[in-house]
């Protein structure tokens, strides 16, 4: 039986551990002139020899059915390199691997590929990376209607060339994108500017969601470095996960600044049917998110459309993916049951050795429907799925 046993579940964020020859094989020429090397980056780190191993890995279970057994038996195993785990880094393997998990969707993300051009100065290698990563995201998951690859639309290029990476993402098979939820130059325009209702409006055209994702913030720092200046010495901090405890505390800020500014500057207004997904900023942190915006509005006699009330924008458009053991059934009961979606973050470590039972042990007053809702209903309803 798979992991999933019976449930049906859409998974909403999953990641693929690109090789470095990630970008550099979707790309012409031309492209690849201007695409940054995947370890020219520092905010993770490339290992050599682990993407050996993980060459030999693979290579391995394709020749040998009981190497294949054993990295199916331990296919939650999160002491493993990202690279060496099952369906990392090639497109067919992951559908093997999906069904491995019983998961009836995925949608898959980019790792090192978007790190690899984010950071970059040059506004020109930023849009040129950005439209190759979309082409790479859209060549892994071509082969398997079940995998929704998502791109990345760099919002700080302008409206008019994220636009145009967006129509050519869309193109190139990207079922949505990612996107910057803080613009990092401070005398540039709002991504809630109407200057990039053309943008809004694309999502909403398609009918897809944009993806609010951690780290992918425009270099946003909710943490001052003062705070590191504690007398009690700090941890290194390695990669795109949150900065230690205070870190997590308050990991969901760019997310809850950007989606704020979203609807107060009225974008969501403006297009009816722009929806969002929040994933890997937790979710513990949204009903008193819910609460303020509505305070703020009484407060400044401000409202939405027809006097909508902000609180009931978001639960109409936005959805949550918590992280494994947080108190889900206790957010559920304070949001109800259709905000809240099920994410394994596989292979990332964040998901966890067994995501399933770690959501389930908050889950224990949840009934069938709520359940069902969580795994599957709500994504479901928004992809124009059959329940």
């Amino acid at each position: 039986m798979s992991y999933a046993e019976n449930r049906r579940i859409i998974d909403v964020d999953s990641h693929v551990i690109e090789l470095d020859d990630f970008l550099s094989s979707a790309a012409n020429p031309q492209e690849r002139a201007l695409l940054p090397r995947m370890d020219a980056q520092n905010e993770l780190l490339v290992s050599e020899s682990a993407m050996t191993r993980a060459r030999e890995h693979f290579e391995r279970r394709q020749s040998d059915p009981e190497t294949m057994a054993k990295f199916e038996a331990g296919v939650q195993d999160v002491s493993k390199s990202g690279w060496s785990r099952l369906g990392a880094f090639d497109p067919a393997e992951r559908s093997h691997t999906l069904d491995v998990f019983g998961y009836e969707l995925q949608w898959i993300l980019p790792t090192f590929s978007f790190h690899q051009i984010a950071h970059e100065k040059d506004p020109k290698v930023v849009a040129n990376g950005a439209r190759v990563l979309n082409r790479a995201m859209g060549n892994f998951c071509a082969h398997d209607e079940r995998l929704f690859g998502i791109g990345y639309a760099p919002l700080s290029v302008g409206p008019e060339e994220a636009s145009a990476i967006i129509d050519e993402g869309f193109a190139a098979g990207v079922h949505t994108f990612m996107i910057d939820t803080n613009e990092p130059d401070p005398n540039a325009r709002s991504f809630t500017h109407p200057d990039f209702d053309a943008v809004w409006a694309r999502f909403d055209a398609a009918n897809v969601p944009i993806v609010v994702h951690v780290a992918v913030n425009g270099h946003y720092e909710p943490i001052s470095p003062s705070f590191r200046n504690n007398g009690r010495g700090t941890t290194p901090h390695v990669g795109d996960i949150p900065e230690g405890a205070i870190g997590i505390v308050g990991m969901n800020n760019s997310a809850e600044l950007f989606l704020s500014a979203m609807l107060i500057d009225g974008v969501f207004d403006r297009h009816p049917g722009l929806k969002a997904i929040s994933m890997e900023h937790g979710a513990t942190w949204v009903p008193s998110w819910l609460q303020t915006l509505d305070f703020a509005a009484r407060a400044l006699k401000h409202s939405g459309a027809a006097g909508t009330k902000p609180s009931d924008v978001i639960r109409e458009r936005v959805k949550f993916s918590p992280f494994a053991g947080e108190p889900v059934g206790w957010i559920i009961d304070q949001l109800g049951p259709e905000m809240l979606v099920y994410a394994s973050d596989y292979p990332h470590p964040e998901g966890t050795r067994d995501p399933i039972r770690k959501f389930e042990a908050e889950m224990t007053e949840c009934d069938e429907a709520t359940m069902h809702a969580f795994y599957y209903g709500n994504m479901a309803s928004w992809m124009g799925l059959a329940d």
